[in-house]
């Protein structure tokens, strides 16, 4: 075997393009919520819970924003998905589960740790099953705007709802309860429940309304800094009330589409392969973009 001669002219090395800044926007904010998530866990260990929950909520903030900025600026990259996918599992399941285990359920010892655990695991289970499913050939259409199971960031804000009703003086749930709660949301991740994304309805702001919307937004900001703990417990409430919504939403449009269908075409829950006839030409493969959340 000839070794490899970099002085030999005749030989061509292999040249790498330059990466446009585009393209490392998003990653650099991936990055800085992977640090969030980190540091949420340090600070749980201390004691700071406070503080620790604020990590949490910033890395949701920062991942919110992540893919839209990246399909702003067209800055999407399979790099940048794979990466999300490490930082979802961080922060939405390993953090939350060992904040909720410094805080109460290392009173219940090892049934305590298997509850945690269970949580993060379901994350990372929950994450990979949508990045197996997300470019599914038989979906129908309007599958694309729900979601298989809570998402991650919504699963670790609603899973610290012990957490906001103790600082808010409502009473510290026993561990159990606790260790309860903890496993049911777990299960809401990991579930076929449909849930609704709205990440493909399309709105457009009226000018007239452009300015109140700027008001609302920064309203709903000053509310979320001088009232933490009241808007993150009536959200996680408000959100796991309206799960059912999204089921009967989800429903609606599977018989609509079914009836709309030439031939006994079978809808099932998102992540589920349907049944379709064979007499149906396959449907065509969905091109979306590669960094979704």
């Amino acid at each position: 075997m000839t070794p490899y001669d970099f002085k030999n002219p005749d030989v061509r090395r292999r040249r790498f393009r330059p990466i446009p800044v585009r393209m490392l926007v998003p990653n650099v904010i991936t990055l800085l919520a992977i640090c969030a998530g980190l540091t949420s866990i340090r600070l749980s260990i201390e004691g700071r819970m406070t503080l620790a929950v604020y990590a949490i909520v910033f890395a949701a903030a920062l991942d919110g924003i992540d893919g839209r900025i990246a399909r702003m600026i067209k800055g999407q990259s399979k790099f940048g998905a794979e990466l999300d996918s490490l930082a979802d599992f961080v922060n939405f399941g390993v953090a939350p589960g060992l904040m909720l285990y410094f805080w109460e359920l290392h009173e219940l010892r090892n049934a305590g740790w298997i509850a945690a655990m269970v949580f993060a695991i379901s994350g990372g289970l929950r994450l990979a099953r949508f990045n197996a499913t997300m470019d599914d050939p038989n979906k129908p259409p309007f599958a694309s705007n729900y979601f298989t199971g809570i998402p991650a960031p919504a699963g670790a804000i609603t899973v610290l709802l012990p957490i906001y009703a103790a600082f808010l003086d409502l009473g510290r749930w026993p561990a159990p309860v606790t260790a309860g709660y903890t496993l049911l949301i777990a299960f809401l991740m990991v579930s076929r429940l449909p849930v609704f994304s709205g990440k493909t309805v399309r709105m457009r702001v009226p000018p007239e309304l452009v300015l109140p919307l700027f008001v609302g937004v920064i309203f709903f900001i000053a509310l979320l800094i001088s009232y933490p703990w009241y808007i993150l417990l009536a959200g996680s409430v408000l959100y796991l009330l309206a799960l059912p919504l999204g089921w009967r939403s989800y429903q609606k449009q599977a018989r609509a589409y079914a009836a709309a269908s030439p031939g006994p075409v079978g809808v099932t829950p998102p992540g589920a392969a349907p049944t379709l006839s064979p007499n149906l030409p396959e449907p065509p493969h969905d091109d979306r973009p590669e960094r979704l959340h």
